[in-house]
């Protein structure tokens, strides 16, 4: 039987709490009891992103959470789908830098069955994993490729930006959802190889939270998953540390059909985890966290040069996290007036820091944005999950928010000073054209099929 130990409720986790265990394969356990109502989620991290993978094979990881919907040794086709939502509950899964994830939502009588599902295709997808499950799943992240990133507007935005803010060669130079190059030269040898790196119980944490029963749960667990053998091949991730300023600004213009002259950029900012990453989030609710903060009240109540201006930070935990700013210029205002106002706010603040009703206003948002996570069943099984594996401790979740109630404004004043300056930031800017008129569009047409007819 599983090995673990039952944790008392610790001061600021609102009297949440959370149970550990250890299976003999190495899969990490995390149960949180909620009585609240009749529904259990279920969720599985396993760690693998994006920054696992080697060049010339980029967006395999999320090309394999696509796999993991297409069958496992019992469950055929698309049966997964079928089986869930069949008892009444929902399902997904996503790829980020960082992990891979699946979760469940179940009432609580159908708890059992998504426990099956999951061990089904962790210990037996290679069974149906083929060449006709890998492109059609290929299709499918292709065109998703498509849909999300390359014909909407700013779509490749984040895909840009990234590869400016990490240098070639570093782990999170290029996106999880990968090239089309590279989505093309994948093979199914490839995938198999992939999966028994790792998706093995030791390279997995599973949150089970909500209306359960701890001991008949661990039951099922060790029942499900516990002979699925562990596996020791993987290889830690490439070294993601970076200097804490890029020491320069690095630009690019896209000249694309949006609707509006934008201003996009990423600073470099501390590692997910630390008091200074807490510091900075706060920096960046205080900036451009919702309508109340400095850049809306400047660039788009005030100015009006905005129409939409936000701040925001994307926390990694093995590179240095981003402060994600992005301004959608209003009428015909150019950039450079936008450049300007940003830099001038943010030099304030570094000089001066937030007011006290500011950081109140930040905490206070922030701690919202917490308790919802915690909130829902499936929200604290993922946030279980997270620390545990990015972390190694799952109780962090439950009191995360304490630490950052505790950051001081001199600390914040400090984490802007440090590291939001024009020199530490890659800087996106994009230029609308004309979109081709219909008549347009045909008279190049016709003109290229003549260029074309005279060529041969």
């Amino acid at each position: 039987m599983p090995m673990g130990h039952t944790a008392t409720a610790q001061a600021g986790s609102g009297g949440l709490t959370a149970t550990e265990h250890r299976l003999a394969n190495g899969l990490r356990v995390v149960l949180s009891e909620d009585h609240l109502t009749p529904v259990a989620a279920v969720c599985l991290w396993y760690d693998v992103g994006s920054r696992h993978e080697v060049k010339g094979r980029t967006g395999l990881a999320h090309l394999f959470e696509h796999l993991m919907f297409q069958g496992s040794g019992q469950v055929k086709g698309n049966g997964h789908f079928e089986l869930v939502q069949g008892a009444g509950g929902s399902l997904n899964g996503t790829t980020s830098f960082e992990r891979t994830n699946y979760f469940e939502t179940m009432p609580t009588h159908q708890l059992e069955l998504a426990l099956w599902l999951e061990a089904d295709r962790m210990g037996s997808l290679l069974a149906a994993l083929d060449d006709e499950s890998m492109e059609n799943q290929r299709d499918v992240v292709k065109n998703e490729r498509r849909q999300r990133y390359d014909n909407v507007p700013y779509g490749t935005a984040f895909e840009r930006l990234t590869a400016l803010a990490y240098p070639e060669g570093h782990p999170y130079h290029h996106t999880p959802i990968g090239s089309m190059a590279d989505l093309d030269a994948a093979t199914l040898e490839d995938a198999r190889t992939f999966f028994r790196t790792y998706y093995a119980p030791n390279n997995a944490v599973l949150s089970v939270v909500g209306d359960i029963d701890s001991e008949q749960t661990l039951a099922w667990i060790e029942k499900y998953f516990g002979s699925i053998p562990s596996h020791d091949g993987k290889q830690p991730p490439r070294d993601g540390a970076l200097p804490p300023i890029m020491g320069g600004q690095l630009r690019e213009e896209v000249r694309e059909e949006v609707p509006a002259r934008a201003l996009m950029a990423a600073y470099r900012l501390p590692h997910d985890g630390t008091r200074e990453c807490d510091a900075a989030d706060l920096a960046l609710t205080v900036l451009g966290g919702g309508e109340s903060s400095r850049l809306h009240n400047r660039l788009v109540r005030r100015d009006r040069t905005a129409v939409a201006a936000g701040f925001g930070l994307l926390r990694l935990a093995g590179a240095p996290s981003l402060g994600w700013l992005d301004v959608k210029t209003s009428g015909g205002v150019e950039v450079a007036g936008i450049e300007s106002a940003v830099d001038e706010e943010l030099a304030r603040f570094a000089e001066e820091g937030p007011t006290p009703e500011e950081m109140e206003r930040a905490q206070a948002q922030l701690e919202r944005e917490w308790l919802d996570r915690l909130g829902t069943v499936a929200g604290r099984a993922d946030e279980l999950c997270r620390y545990a594996v990015l972390f190694g401790d799952p109780q962090l979740a439950l009191t995360a928010v304490n630490r950052v109630l505790d950051v001081t404004a001199d600390e914040v004043k400090a984490a802007a000073r440090a590291q939001l300056r024009p020199d530490n930031r890659a800087v996106l800017v994009y230029e609308p054209v004309e979109p081709e008129t219909a008549e347009e569009a045909e008279a190049a047409a016709t003109d290229t099929d003549a260029h074309e007819g005279a060529d041969q």
